[in-house]
């Protein structure tokens, strides 16, 4: 992980990163060829211009969907993909893979944060993921500024900064918001 300060740090709302997540159904006895074929196609993808990463999760059985997952820098970079000359020679030798796409989800910003693997229900109004980041940053900024602050103000404002957008960005990540999304998920998916 990359420590930034905290004034050029940007909420994921106002990113501009797309993420897509494609689901694809396998045949039973082509998961090796499926399997060949994705990788593939995504270490290809990851070579492309504003390519950011990407995953690939294998089905958890039966009839199950895999997933491929492709973040970009921007809607640009995302369409320039999905126009391209290497994405066409990809599909173009799928045949006898016996895979078909099944559902695909283009997700920017706090969606993410959102997204249910599996699931093509659209994600909540910003209105909604704003109060539920609110209610994620909100403990985290209380309790960093009580435990953290009186620790770091001897350090340089850039090298303290840089700290405290790490630990923000990782209890963020992996604690308050998974928590606060399953915590209001009914809410969440409800009525706009």
């Amino acid at each position: 992980m990359t420590a930034v300060s905290l004034e050029h740090t940007h909420v994921p709302a106002d990113s501009s990163e797309v993420t897509l997540l494609i689901a694809r159904r396998v045949e039973p006895g082509h998961e090796a060829a499926f399997e060949r074929w994705a990788k593939g196609i995504l270490e290809s993808a990851a070579r492309f211009p504003g390519h950011l990463g990407y995953g690939f999760f294998r089905s958890s059985g039966g009839d199950a969907p895999w997933f491929l997952v492709h973040r970009f820098r921007d809607a640009a970079a995302c369409q320039a993909w999905q126009e391209s000359p290497e994405r066409a020679a990809w599909f173009a030798d799928c045949r006898g893979h016996h895979h078909t796409e099944v559902a695909r989800r283009r997700l920017t910003g706090m969606e993410t944060w959102f997204a249910k693997p599996g699931s093509t229900r659209p994600a909540p109004p910003r209105w909604k993921m704003a109060i539920s980041a609110t209610l994620a940053i909100y403990p985290i900024s209380l309790l960093g500024g009580y435990f953290l602050t009186p620790r770091l103000s001897a350090m340089p404002l850039v090298l303290s900064s840089a700290v405290m957008a790490c630990v923000f960005n990782v209890l963020m990540t992996y604690a308050a918001m998974p928590a606060v999304s399953r915590l209001l998920r009914g809410w969440l998916s409800g009525g706009r």
